[in-house]
């Protein structure tokens, strides 16, 4: 017998209307759970919370627990509770009819099992701020309630009974799953073993790989055919960086194609919602935006379509979403649940509200991340749970600010003269002041508080204020970190000084957190999944790897074996020059005349790669002095896509140059170069991250928690930057070139450690 959960079945077949998202903040998952503990606290005996019911309709058992039951049995009731922020008002007519349509599910379950004529239901709203609640109250027929139920029902049944066939059908499918080659690379049936293993036992893994040996396609594939042997209901390609994505869906296209039959699995792509909207402008409410009015009643067709075509990539997504008139961006939310493999990136995992790890909790999904380039997941992940609180952004952003707002915003205002203040008196000479706080200042987080209290009850009037908006996405977002604040992060205040009067200079305060060990929010993310798989070129050494990200120590390590020959690379080890900040000037005219030698030697395609943009610019300019025969090109700062695009194809045409670029930057990892279009690399740098402020208080933090503060700062950020900008050369068994890494410090044995073993220094 098929079983849904009464959230799950409403979800599904109860949802009408237009969306509803009106931008307004919802309590977090704590403030929720003390919620309804306050309100069930409150009721009076014989008063049961958390009330289990279940029954059968149409042939699926539904059950759940209702928020509480008052057990009197001359007077009962059962009641949902539901918190939430600012006016009850606001909660539009789509959110209630849904809480309504749980409620009677609860209603019928009820009078299905004590054979009742009719029972009395209670929905409360409850304030989490100021407690209040708002009770509707009303009661309804057994005859009622069950006819409600079983049409809900009748609609979920024949979904999930086509479900439940298409699942089998799939694993079916699975099991003769074959590989899509003639045969394995070097190196890539081992990664292949090592996933298939991993997911078998469910033991995460860290695997090294090459570039050249398929990752991609030598990762899917066994993943893809464990499925039906594990019990996985979904695996998830993430990736760091958007190009990734396409090389996702290629490799599945790829594996597919080549087998006999049709393989009955569903494939989804996920964007950003910039990336998929159509009318950016709008809110995604029924009001505002055309694609969400009416959004939910045209989503069961759309839905029908899409399992239909299978894989739904943008341009699948597009074209049905055109069909249905709705939004395509929220239809691709809708097939994640619905999706076997889901392509996207690893924020849709491992941030903090991210789709596809709140959907694995809530449907208790068996689920295998697979993270392409892992090796950013660190600095990606601190990108998650960091953010800017800017003075000038909170005070100024709304260009004519609503009466509503003008005390709040004032308050608002006062708070961040308030918090300045305290640092005006420190005597320090340096107009540009920088504190690190040991804490979030509260008096300054109530202020955002009651800013967001007062927008929220403005936007549900005025959804379209896309200024108010953003200043309430920005308060909103600072707040979430805020209240999860720990040693895993560092709070820092920034701030002008007029140099005449001593006074803080307007609008120039900027409070950030920043987060230092990602692994204190990602942890659950890895414990939540079947196993998990992080690959990538540059994994060494593990531990700073299950360290940094929470990664369980069950996890295992395997370096796979690699493709290439030490014969395909003349590799030389230039440690006369230091390219350290103080030796700079010194190092320029003996690398020009390094990379000269090479390029007359054997003309053709070469890069340099450099620590900062002033070396590149200050290098470039010497070579072309001593050498302006040779064409030389160079990385510019914050370059277009097409600008990025055109820099790749002047570097690898066919007339020899000489191109520079930054090291850890877009064109130092993900681009292939293959054959004669690049012949020789030039890494002049360790890749160190700079020694400033931030850093030492991250290797202290790092050196207090893990005893080795200096290489997870520095050393294995640096040499990974080393090793992938190296990486461009050698893409295939039959490349060859020129590798040199110009530093002293590259004579050091703790350095030649971290360097690939078939580079065999």
């Amino acid at each position: 017998m098929m079983h849904v959960s009464v959230k799950s079945l409403c979800e599904f077949a109860a949802r009408t209307g237009s969306l509803e998202f009106r931008y307004t903040p919802a309590p977090t998952p704590e403030e929720g759970i003390m919620g309804h503990i306050t309100v069930q606290q409150r009721r009076p005996d014989p008063y049961v919370a958390e009330y289990a019911l279940k029954g059968i309709c149409e042939g699926l058992e539904v059950s759940g627990r209702v928020d509480g039951y008052f057990a009197n049995q001359q007077d009962c009731f059962l009641e949902e509770i539901k918190t939430h922020r600012g006016n009850v008002a606001r909660i539009g007519p789509g959110r209630r009819a849904m809480h309504w349509a749980q409620l009677k599910v609860y209603g019928a379950l009820f009078c299905q099992r004590d054979k009742r004529d009719s029972v009395a239901l209670r929905l409360t709203y409850f304030e989490v701020r100021d407690e209040t609640e708002t009770p509707d109250d009303e009661t309804f027929s057994a005859e009622t309630l069950s006819a409600f139920l079983s049409e809900l029902c009748s609609r979920y049944v024949t979904w999930a009974e086509n479900e439940a066939m298409h699942r089998q059908r799939r694993d079916r499918s699975l099991l003769k799953l074959t590989f899509p080659h003639d045969g394995y690379r070097t190196g890539q049936h081992a990664l292949s073993t090592a996933v298939y293993r991993g997911a078998k036992n469910a033991v995460p893994l860290l695997l090294q790989a090459p570039t050249g040996i398929g990752k991609t396609v030598g990762v899917l594939f066994p993943a893809m055919r464990a499925m039906p042997d594990t019990g996985l209901d979904r695996l998830f390609f993430l990736t760091c960086r958007n190009t990734g994505r396409k090389l996702g869906l290629d490799g599945l296209r790829t594996i597919l194609a080549k087998q006999t039959d049709t393989v009955p699995i569903r494939i989804l792509e996920l964007s950003s919602r910039e990336a998929a909207c159509d009318h950016p402008d709008n809110a995604c409410h029924g009001d505002s935006c055309p694609l969400a009015n009416g959004f939910f009643d045209c989503l069961p067709a759309a839905r029908e379509d899409a399992v239909k075509e299978a894989f739904l990539d943008h341009a699948a997504l597009r074209r049905i979403a055109g069909r249905h008139d709705i939004c395509r961006y929220f239809l691709a939310q809708e097939m994640a649940r619905w999706s076997d493999i889901v392509v996207g990136d690893v924020n849709h995992y491992y941030d903090h509200f991210a789709l596809l790890y709140s959907l694995t909790r809530q449907n208790e999904w068996r689920v295998m991340p697979l993270v392409d380039e892992a090796h950013n997941l660190i600095d990606r992940a601190r990108g998650m749970y960091s953010m800017e609180l800017s003075e000038a952004e909170m005070l100024y952003t709304i260009r004519k600010a609503p009466s509503p707002l003008l005390k709040p915003l004032s308050d608002l205002e006062n708070a961040w003269e308030l918090l300045v203040a305290q640092f005006l008196r420190d005597e320090n000479d340096d107009n540009n002041r920088h504190y690190f706080l040991p804490s979030v200042p509260e008096d300054l987080n109530s202020a955002l508080y009651s800013l967001i209290a007062a927008i929220t009850d403005y936007l549900s009037d005025h959804p379209a204020a896309a200024d108010v908006q953003h200043v309430l996405f920005t308060a909103m977002g600072f707040l979430r970190l805020a209240d999860s604040f720990d040693d895993h992060s560092l709070c820092t205040l920034e701030f002008e000084v007029m140099p005449t009067t001593q006074r803080a200079k307007p609008g120039s305060a900027k409070l950030r957190i920043d987060n230092l060990i990602p692994a204190d929010h990602l942890k659950a993310r890895f414990s939540d999944a079947l196993s998990t798989v992080l690959f990538s070129a540059t994994l060494s050494p593990p531990e700073y790897h299950r360290d940094l990200l929470g990664v369980p120590e069950s996890a295992k390590f395997e370096d796979i074996e690699s493709p290439f020959q030490r014969e395909q690379i003349d590799l030389r080890v230039i440690t006369n020059i230091s390219t350290r900040q103080q030796q700079r000037l010194n190092s320029l005219i003996p690398i020009s005349e390094r990379i000269a030698a090479q390029f007359t030697l054997k003309p053709g395609n070469y890069l340099v790669y450099l620590s900062s943009f002033d070396y590149l610019n200050t290098l470039n300019e010497q070579l072309s002095r001593l050498h302006p025969n040779i064409r030389s090109l160079k990385q510019l700062p914050g370059m277009t896509p097409m600008a990025r695009e055109q820099f790749i194809a002047d570097v690898s045409d066919d007339t020899p140059s000489v191109g520079f670029a930054v090291l850890g930057g877009v064109f130092a990892e993900g681009i292939d170069l293959p054959g004669d279009k690049l012949i020789g690399v030039f890494v002049a740098t360790l890749g160190l991250p700079p020694h400033d402020e931030i850093h030492e208080v991250l290797r202290e933090r790092l050196e207090k928690r893990y005893g080795n503060g200096y290489a997870y700062t520095y050393l294995y950020p640096g040499l990974q930057k080393v090793v992938q900008a190296a990486g461009r050369l050698i893409r295939t068994p039959e490349d060859s070139g020129v590798i040199e890494l110009i530093d002293d410090r590259f004579n050091r044995r703790e350095i030649r450690e971290l360097l690939p073993k078939w580079w065999a220094l």
